[in-house]
């Protein structure tokens, strides 16, 4: 038994007490590594000649309070508390100071929303006015807290073919908070969670913050290894997989069906559940390519169905849905309710009319064909400019490519720091793993906050970067 386990015992506290919070330092000021097997119980009750059951009840504290986890049968294990990374902070602020006016000067490859491309102003003003007319006051006041029931069957109809009950979804203010909602729903401290190897930094820090223990699964070229992930059920109890399965954030990657049916068939043998992340499956290039998500497959009533319409729509807007499994609607309902009474009920019934009109379909077609335009030029400039740099997989839709660098000795965080000084930003690769250090070698850059005059001059730069 090593001495940094050594207590001088203060009899005004209860021994337990104090070992659970001299490990918990030592946990802290990394004495003791992540994933570190804590002594036996006997072992420790020996040392410090102590009752076994203070001890057990000192572990017992450290795993409520997210500091230590149980492998059944072989032991305890440490769990530093995970924060958001310094960098990752840092990033964050670079956005939330710059102005309109920096916007206008800068090439933003980091950027994912809509913001260059036309959006029909006039037809959403007109939407809106034939709301307010029609609604008056009651489409500011009226709140429905799982979300305006018309949206709710406009949706179910146009994109669901009314195969939907409607009390199964709810209406919330993006994708991450529909993220947020279902790990509040699901999550307690200590539940095990598979997210995909590189995946979403979003939906990591939400895992983080409820204390789950977070488990990463490499990714292939059509959705994650299934052997790995296999190995990861049989070992521990897995309470749900994160998954992005059609143009996967940050790879592009998306799904074969074979192995969205295999997952079905792993979530019920295992009885874990999925959280789908719908992130563009509208931006297929390619006609060949059918988008099938894992909610249409599920058979089990295993998968629970986040979709945005923020990122293809209207960034301000900040609305999506949430489509539940029957087992978890009531608890999902009380999640929505506790985080948020009720979703603005003028931009739902705008949205609603919106959808229903038609113009949402015209819309989508007309951002598609534009969006195309970027997307076949940055990947004819990434080949010819930067193919004997870089490795990288051709999404075929989506608004983002997702590159490797063959220079080890250069790490995207250093890229990013350099193309900055000539006001080019991008998106560090560490933005998308658990552990940042993993993420060193890549590097996402988007189109959808920059013309063709911008993606030309900025991959010509990032050339000159990686040399």
């Amino acid at each position: 038994m090593k001495g940094k386990f050594n207590i001088i015992f203060n009899d005004e506290i209860p021994k337990y007490i104090q070992i659970s919070n001299h490990i918990k330092e030592l946990i802290e000021n990394k004495s003791i590594s992540e994933g570190e097997k804590l002594p036996a119980i006997r072992e420790l009750t020996n040392f410090l000649k102590v009752n076994s059951v203070t001890v057990v009840n000192a572990y017992k504290k450290l795993k409520n309070e997210g500091y230590a986890f149980q492998k059944v049968g072989s032991g305890t294990y440490a769990k530093r508390k995970e924060g958001l990374p310094l960098f990752n902070r840092e990033y964050s602020k670079y956005f939330k100071k710059l102005t309109e006016k920096d916007l206008e000067e800068i090439i933003d490859f980091s950027g994912e929303t809509s913001t260059e491309v036309y959006f029909p102003i006039i037809e959403f003003k007109e939407v809106i006015n034939k709301v307010l007319d029609r609604d008056g006051a009651n489409a500011l006041i009226i709140k429905e807290p799982l979300g305006y029931e018309e949206l709710r069957k406009t949706i179910n109809k146009c994109f669901w073919e009314n195969k939907l009950n409607l009390d199964n979804m709810l209406i919330v203010s993006g994708a991450q908070q529909g993220i947020d909602i279902a790990s509040k729903a699901m999550l307690n401290i200590n539940d095990n969670v598979i997210v995909e190897k590189p995946t979403y930094g979003g939906a990591l820090s939400v895992f983080k913050w409820r204390r789950a223990n977070i488990f990463e699964v490499e990714l292939e070229s059509d959705g994650v290894n299934l052997k790995e992930f296999e190995e990861i059920l049989k070992k521990n109890k897995i309470r749900c997989f994160y998954t992005m399965s059609c143009l996967h954030n940050p790879t592009g990657i998306s799904y074969s069906k074979e192995k969205k049916l295999k997952l079905i068939e792993l979530a019920e043998k295992y009885d874990f559940y999925i959280i789908e992340d719908d992130y563009l499956s509208e931006l297929l290039y390619e006609e060949e390519k059918e988008y099938k998500p894992l909610k249409r497959l599920d058979k089990y009533d295993r998968v629970i169905y986040i979709k945005s319409f923020s990122k293809i729509f209207l960034p301000g807007i900040r609305l999506g849905y949430i489509i539940t499994p029957t087992s978890f609607r009531e608890s999902l309902q009380n999640s929505k309710i506790n985080t948020d009474i009720a979703t603005s009920s003028l931009m739902q019934r705008a949205l609603e009319l919106y959808i229903r009109e038609g113009f949402w379909k015209g819309h989508i077609e007309y951002q598609k064909e534009e969006y195309k335009k970027r997307y076949y030029l940055m990947n004819k400039l990434i080949k010819e400019k930067l193919g004997n740099s870089v490795n990288y997989i051709d999404p075929k839709g989506g608004l983002s490519f997702y590159i490797e660098l063959k220079n080890k000795n250069l790490t995207s965080k250093e890229l990013f720091y350099k193309l900055k000084e000539k006001n080019i930003y991008i998106t560090p690769g560490i933005i998308f793993f658990r552990f940042p250090t993993d993420g060193n070698n890549y590097f996402r850059i988007g189109f959808s906050q920059v013309n063709e005059e911008k993606i030309i001059k900025g991959i010509d730069i990032i050339r000159e970067e990686i040399k």
